[in-house]
């Protein structure tokens, strides 16, 4: 027994001394050593050497980035705060604005925060600066208390992120005499969402995800998937679950959902300008009806029978009108569902994470450590710091800390997309200087 105790004491020594001389590489002025995805390699000031070697350790599933379009800066913030284009219902008082002049078409990325939501949000559109090349809007819908901390904040990051994109923050609206019910449905303002063609009538298409979303490949990649919508889709959404037998819609739900298991409303690709002309057929009448015409009577419905809130609503919307959904695979909407008793997304398995989904609370509690390692790792990341160094090397040691959980066993998928692409980045600053 004593000679069992012994070699468990080397060991435990030998691992400390191991994670201190990583730590003595990475804090050297020459090369550095990397542990990514469980390969070590030298990382020079160029990381050309490195990136071949990472090319052997990850499959080249990512689409190219723009770097170009990174290092494009766009001026000063001009102007005073201005008024959205409105729409039914008008949100009131008038939001905040900042705006930045591009050349490109931007990309539309929506959230909703309320509550203690704040840090949480801004850690995601974190992970979309950091990877994303733009330009981009995005629309904050947010409670009045918590405008001017968005506002701060985003002021704060360094130009060469803050010139990729312009935001709009708006208060939380509602229509008519509901607001309260609105409101209260599911989550505080989820059902904000469920407006959004109504709200933002001058935008052709948009991305929204909710607040617990972190990027781990750029939005470029994301909006692209605009292009594979087929003359009637007008949405698209991932599966709630892979495996019917045990997914909840298909053992629960009180009311129609879409598909074998349902899908998942936290990351959703619209094209606003289709769902605004759309009639959808409904089991309340025998004619279509337009979007806003649609919500309110589907919500007295169903209000006793649903669970998932708004989300249960977008079921029974696209369980009558499958049609207009595109399904994109699980890999751009990776919850703990998907790997907690065992991975069960196939497209993750074998192209890697691209969107990640720390729904339920994960990113704050310690239930699944491979969740919050990434959501920790990215909101204390100062951006203007080395993306190898300062991030994805600390992140690869913390995620190997993981692997006693289902999750943390397939850590290295999380990292697939998101370490070359930091590294990628990371090598077009220091060529820049």
């Amino acid at each position: 027994m004593r000679r069992y105790i012994r070699v468990l004491a080397l060991c435990i020594v030998f691992a400390i001394v191991s994670v201190l001389y990583v730590f003595n590489n990475l804090s050297s002025l020459g090369t550095s050593v990397a542990v990514v995805g469980g390969l070590a390699f030298s990382r020079s000031a160029s990381l050309q050497s490195d990136v071949g070697k990472i090319a052997r350790r990850w499959p080249e599933t990512r689409a190219p980035v723009d770097l170009q379009g990174y290092r494009q800066g766009a001026g000063e913030v001009t102007g005073s705060p201005t008024t959205p284009p409105t729409g039914p219902p008008p949100p009131s008082p008038p939001p905040e604005r900042r705006r930045r002049g591009r050349e490109k078409e931007p990309m539309h990325l929506a959230v909703v925060a309320c509550g203690d939501r704040q840090e949480e949000t801004l850690t995601m559109l974190k992970s979309v600066v950091l990877l994303s090349a733009g330009p981009m809007n995005f629309h904050v819908f947010a409670e009045e208390q918590l405008h001017q901390g968005f506002i701060d904040e985003l002021e704060s990051w360094p130009g060469p992120h803050r010139s990729k994109f312009n935001y709009t923050i708006y208060p939380i609206s509602f229509p008519g005499k509901h607001q309260d019910e609105w409101k209260k449905l599911f989550k505080p303002c989820a059902s904000q969402r469920l407006f959004l063609p109504l709200l933002l009538q001058d935008v052709d298409s948009l991305l929204y995800v909710d607040t617990d979303v972190l990027f781990l490949r750029p939005l470029e990649d994301a909006w692209a998937l605009l292009a594979r919508f087929n003359a009637t889709q007008l949405a698209a959404m991932a599966p709630e679950h892979e495996e019917p037998r045990i997914a909840w819609y298909s053992r629960f739900a009180r009311h129609p959902f879409y598909g074998a298991t349902g899908v998942n409303s936290g990351v959703m690709l619209m094209n606003l300008t289709r769902i605004r002309a759309a009639h959808f057929k409904n089991d309340m009448t025998s004619v279509g009806l337009h979007w806003g015409e649609l919500l309110l009577p589907l919500f007295h419905k169903y209000k006793l029978n649903i669970t998932w809130g708004d989300q249960d609503l977008i079921n029974i919307i696209f369980h009558h009108n499958p049609e207009n959904l595109y399904v994109f695979p699980c890999h751009w909407n990776f919850r703990p569902d998907h790997c907690i008793y065992g991975s069960n997304c196939d497209a993750a398995k074998q192209e890697g994470v691209f969107i990640l989904h720390g729904n339920r609370g994960v990113f704050h509690d310690s239930r699944q450590p491979a969740f919050r390692a990434i959501y920790d790792a990215i909101r204390k990341f100062p951006l203007e710091q080395d993306l190898v160094s300062s991030l994805l090397l600390p992140l690869e040691i913390k995620l190997n800390g993981t692997t006693h959980t289902y999750c943390g066993k397939v850590h290295h998928l999380f990292t697939q997309n998101f370490g070359p692409t930091l590294i990628e980045l990371q090598r077009s600053r220091d060529q820049d200087g």
